[in-house]
């Protein structure tokens, strides 16, 4: 059940009048919020309900065992030996098991050691990847005395299940959320309209850009770099820059925008990043959520900046490594992760040997950051190696530009030019539209999202994120 679908609406219109019918009985409405997530997830596959609440009950018992320890040992060992290791024990059998079995079956079979090694079909479930560092950041935090542990095991379950963020985030951190699901929720009159916004924004990033660049750009040039020239292939890049910021922004945003018309705050997760003018400033406006859970729960445990310039670079490089394993089980995500690590070591260093001189001007430093970005984006969306160098290569083959029409080339163009607009536009239109008419407000929501059904192409295709 994908957002841009009659499904979900209805789905959430029904969601939206019971809840605010419960709005003066907290407990019975975050108990139907989430049957109502646990609802909503099964429809991928209802077998993994179970593997959700099961994460969710490890990740409350952890932390209410670290909570009764005062001892900083013991509350360690809970902490590493059973919350942190079955986290990733859940997450490494369903997401990398297969990949880790097919490479070591490969590098037996290079030493002649060839074996039939036991190969399952496991499917993936959907936002595996965001649940199971939902947790992860919980008991991290209660154990580190940043939130007080969960008052009830309902309150963890919601925090981990809650649909709007659930399969692709934001990843709320417990201290952001918890407290909101202690109290009854209310709803403004600018909550209410910024959400309604962000979700009309969201639906034309996806449904029009993002569908529109992916089916007629992106997916085919992409399947057979060989059949195409250099134009193609750069517009195919650029293209999947703007198709990948529209798609995942769009989820983030409708998930922002759903989880306020609830009564609830998430935080921001894209912050205009392709006006980033260096690596390490892209990561602050790229998938916020996630950058900063990197930063919190795995740069500074390995000891970020604190032991040096070259430790500093060691831990980033290792981070952004995992990362990009974090996205997915295979080797272009590994040397994603690798460049994005490696380009951000190379800039501490200049930093360090420049000082405060400031020797490359801010738009030379957005066009390269921008277009390492780029160059990263093929790794990431290639099938494989193979591809990812077909596309390279294909950058200097001199053909005929056949799949660039002016309506792609606008809607990249104008994907990119969204990174100019002011800042936290959408939180400005709704500062001044909070004031009209309920009825003038309705009218506008209305014929805005039947402008964007007017305009999309047909068919919704999944979110890009849903697969990690």
């Amino acid at each position: 059940m994908l957002f841009p679908t009659l499904a979900f609406g209805v789905f959430f219109l029904i969601v939206y009048f019971t809840a605010w019918s419960l709005d003066r009985e907290n407990g019975r409405r975050k108990l139907f919020l989430l049957l109502a997530s646990w609802f909503f997830y099964a429809q991928w596959d209802w077998r993994f309900v179970g593997l959700l609440i099961g994460s969710a009950v490890l990740n409350w018992g952890v932390a209410a065992l670290i909570a009764r320890n005062r001892e900083r040992g013991r509350r360690t060992g809970w902490l590493v030996g059973l919350g942190v290791a079955a986290n990733l024990l859940i997450l490494g059998f369903f997401k990398y098991y297969g990949f880790f079995v097919e490479e070591a079956g490969e590098l037996l079979a290079r030493f002649g050691w060839e074996r039939d090694l036991p190969l399952l079909q496991i499917v993936l479930p959907v936002g595996i990847s965001f649940f199971t560092f939902q947790g992860i950041s919980y008991v991290v935090d209660v154990q580190r005395g940043k939130t007080p542990p969960a008052k009830s095991l309902l309150d963890v379950m919601l925090l981990m299940s809650f649909f709007p963020h659930l399969v692709a985030g934001p990843i709320v951190r417990a201290s952001d959320l918890l407290p909101q699901f202690e109290r009854t929720p209310r709803l403004t009159r600018e909550m209410a309209t910024h959400g309604l916004l962000l979700i009309v924004w969201g639906l034309f990033k996806k449904t029009v850009i993002a569908s529109e660049l992916s089916a007629q750009l992106v997916d085919p040039v992409f399947f057979d770099p060989t059949a195409y020239g250099a134009v193609d292939i750069a517009a195919a890049v650029y293209g999947y820059a703007v198709q990948i910021y529209c798609d995942f922004s769009a989820y983030s945003d409708m998930a922002i925008g759903l989880a306020a018309l609830l009564g609830y705050s998430f935080p921001r997760n894209f912050d205009q990043p392709y006006r980033a003018s260096s690596m390490q400033a892209f990561w602050r406006r790229w998938h916020i959520s996630l950058s900063s859970w990197l930063r919190d729960y795995l740069y500074v445990p390995l000891g970020g900046g604190r032991k040096g310039l070259i430790s500093s670079c060691i831990n980033v490089f290792i981070t952004m490594v995992l990362g990009g394993l974090w996205h997915g089980a295979a080797l272009t995500f590994l040397a994603w992760g690798a460049l994005h690590g490696g380009v951000q070591v190379i800039e501490r260093l200049f930093r360090a040997a420049l000082g405060e001189r400031k020797v490359i001007p801010t738009v030379v430093g957005v066009l390269v950051t921008f277009h390492i970005v780029c160059l990263g984006w093929i790794l990431f969306r290639a099938e494989s190696f193979e591809l990812a160098m077909q596309m390279l290569q294909g950058l200097g083959r001199i053909g005929p530009a056949v799949m660039l029409t002016p309506l792609l080339l606008t809607l990249i163009v104008g994907g990119l030019a969204m990174h100019w607009l002011p800042p936290r536009a959408i939180e400005g239109m709704a500062g001044r539209l909070k004031a009209a008419p309920s009825l003038t407000l309705g009218l506008l929501i209305g014929a805005a999202i039947l402008l964007v059904e007017a305009v999309r192409p047909e068919g919704v295709a999944p979110f890009i994120y849903f697969q990690f």
